[in-house]
């Protein structure tokens, strides 16, 4: 008997279309992109301080100021040290004062540091970063921003004073109103003296691209000569 015969064989579909290949996206959307995502910061507006490098500065500063004003304290106390030992004979003794005279001084002077780097770098701190809460609140920044902040700092100092209520309710009102007029002329120089050295710096580039283009363009064209004058000869 003949064997059947095979069905035929389906051809095989055709492959589907290559996709088209991906343009390449512009600068523009590329820098919307990373803005989105968070990788770049906004620039920061005219005169704002980095609040940690204010208040290292501001804690350097009152470690400064706290040890020399000990160390120019305690004066009167070495003159009192060296009129004992001046009226002891023993030589002991005498040692014995300038070193208790020197570990006592040491002391003070430590403290005096400590003190002050600490009350100053929390005033820095904590005016600064008032003033930068304001800059982000209310979108600009200006000399309103750091009288502000000097007016809240005063009285956030004034109101941890040791005292009575009324006491501290007056230092409060008091620490405001100073805070607020010493910091408002201050903050108006400040952004006026940083305004003018933005302005000065946007001023400088050009001229300093310009004269390296001009100092380029003078090495080439010496270059260009020497080669003239070699094939010359």
């Amino acid at each position: 008997m003949p064997a059947s015969a095979s069905p035929p064989v389906e051809p095989a579909p055709p492959p589907p279309p290559a996709p088209p290949p991906a343009s390449p996206a512009p600068a523009g959307a590329k820098a919307e992109g990373e803005v989105a995502g968070g990788s770049t910061s906004k620039p920061s507006a005219v005169g704002t301080v980095n609040w940690g490098t204010a208040t290292l500065v501001g804690v350097f500063a009152g470690l400064l100021y706290g040890g020399s004003k000990e160390a120019s304290a305690s004066v009167s106390k070495d003159a009192e040290v060296m009129l004992k030992m001046g009226s002891t004979p023993d030589k002991r003794e005498q040692y014995r004062l300038m070193r208790d005279a020197m570990e006592k001084r040491f002391i003070r002077v430590a403290k005096g540091s400590l003190v002050g780097g600490a009350r100053l770098g929390m005033f820095t701190a904590t005016f600064f970063g008032i003033q930068n809460l304001l800059i982000d609140t209310r979108g600009v920044h200006d000399v309103f921003n750091i009288a502000g902040a000097g007016s809240a700092t005063a009285a956030a100092f004034g109101l941890i004073l040791p005292g009575s209520v009324m006491w501290r309710a007056r230092n409060v009102l008091v620490g405001s109103a100073l805070g607020a007029g010493i910091c408002f002329p201050l903050g108006w120089i400040q952004l006026k003296l940083a305004e003018k050295a933005n302005l000065e710096i946007a001023n400088s580039k050009p001229s300093s691209d310009l004269a390296e283009g001009k100092g380029n363009q003078s090495r080439v064209g010496a270059a260009i000569e020497r080669l003239e004058g070699s094939l010359k000869k």
